[in-house]
């Protein structure tokens, strides 16, 4: 039994969805200036300028901290590189409220949000003031605060606890939402139409934000679905969905803002489509050139979305050569000043091994704990840095 009347024939007749077309929703050129018969959304300079730094820190952030990994001070690293305007600009349309459930290269709406790079040195080296207590692989990031749900590595599994999350936001009543992003790649998993399918039943606030980047680690888009791309999927679930330029600063802002504005008033479930493209390697593991082109490259390195807000920026005179020097070099040096203390701070209390876990440490984790120490304490030369904690006891 079908949810609607369904038109009868007399002969078979076979559908495959190609009568379904998509647009692309663009507000903003590469060159800054608007389409013709586009109009800009409501966005105040202040506005604008926060959402700016956030995508300049990304970036940055991500350079260094590669180079980091690179020289072996840290151990992995992913970049957003090539998505700040997806990610940033969507951030930016929530209300600091709303719950964000991030996939692992959305560090740009962390740091819209306000997270320090204190913050996100602590998290990347492990150490004493990292939230996680050094518990998650570098960028597995969560912030309580800031309404930032910590990222786990298995592979979609944000996304029907998302819905989750926005349905018990419906209960409350208290007119938050829930934003998941996940790539293209992701949407592949049976999460993703798990999760779909339980938010259009239930009606909940959420936005499934679908970063389509062109590859799933290496594999293409083109290899991956025979459809056009992964927005038509939400009409196999009647849900509302838009496919945005995820470049377009100002599209994934305007975007983001409507479909808000349809979960959190009507608890209509929206499928967003980011069109954009990584940029960097997948990880600091993998090397893009085993599958892509430095021609293909290039074509998106001219689609730089920070480079067409900048020029948008200027063209309201809200921005300058001089301040973006200054902002430049500012964060260039907060990076590195930050990672030489964060590298210096003591790994988390060794005890912090078996918290957290249990309201009181129940005795077989207590049993094993102590005999973790004895063994530090046997070979205190292999562990340099629990030894000092592990000191006294049997």
């Amino acid at each position: 039994m079908t949810t609607t009347k369904s038109k009868v024939v007399y002969s078979p007749v076979f559908t495959d969805g190609a009568e379904f077309s998509i647009p692309t929703f663009k507000l903003l050129k590469q060159d800054g200036k608007l389409y013709k018969s586009a109009k800009a959304p409501d966005l105040d300079k202040d506005k604008a300028l926060r959402i700016y730094r956030a995508m300049v820190t990304t970036r940055i952030l991500d350079e260094r901290m590669l180079a980091a990994q690179r020289q072996g001070r840290l151990s992995f690293y992913m970049q957003c590189t090539g998505e700040e305007a997806a990610v940033v600009g969507s951030a930016a349309a929530l209300d600091d409220g709303d719950m964000i459930m991030a996939q692992y290269r959305e560090q740009g709406a962390l740091a819209y949000r306000g997270f320090t790079i204190d913050e996100f040195m602590n998290q990347l080296f492990g150490n004493e003031m990292d939230y996680g207590k050094g518990r998650q692989m570098p960028v597995h990031y969560g912030s309580a605060k800031l309404n930032y749900m910590t990222i786990s590595s298995p592979l979609a599994t944000q996304i029907p606890q998302a819905t989750g999350y926005a349905y018990g936001q419906k209960m409350a009543g208290d007119g938050q939402c829930t934003i998941t992003y996940f790539g293209e790649g992701a949407a592949s998993e049976g999460d993703f139409h798990a999760a779909l399918n339980m938010a259009a039943v239930h009606r909940v606030p959420v936005i499934f934000l679908c970063r389509n980047n062109g590859y799933a680690i290496s594999t293409p888009a083109a290899e991956q679905f025979a459809a056009d791309g992964v927005a038509p999927r939400a009409y196999g679930y009647k849900m509302d969905v838009i496919r945005v330029d995820g470049n377009d600063i100002l599209a994934m802002y305007q975007a983001t803002q409507e479909a808000r504005r349809l979960a959190v008033e009507d608890n209509r479930p929206v499928l967003i489509e980011a069109m954009s493209y990584r940029l960097a390697a997948h990880s600091s593991s993998d090397d893009p050139s085993g599958y892509r082109s430095k021609d293909e490259e290039a074509v998106w390195r001219e689609k730089d979305p920070i480079l067409r807000m900048r020029l948008w920026l200027e063209s309201k005179k809200w921005w300058s050569e001089d301040e973006e020097k200054d902002l430049q070099e500012t964060m260039r040096r907060e990076v590195l000043e930050t990672m030489k203390r964060a590298q210096k701070r003591p790994p988390p209390p060794l005890d912090t091994l078996v918290t957290d876990v249990y309201d009181e440490v129940p005795p077989h984790l207590a049993e094993q704990f102590e005999k973790v120490k004895a063994h530090i304490r046997k070979y205190p030369d292999e562990y340099p840095k629990s030894a000092e904690h592990a000191k006294g006891g049997a």
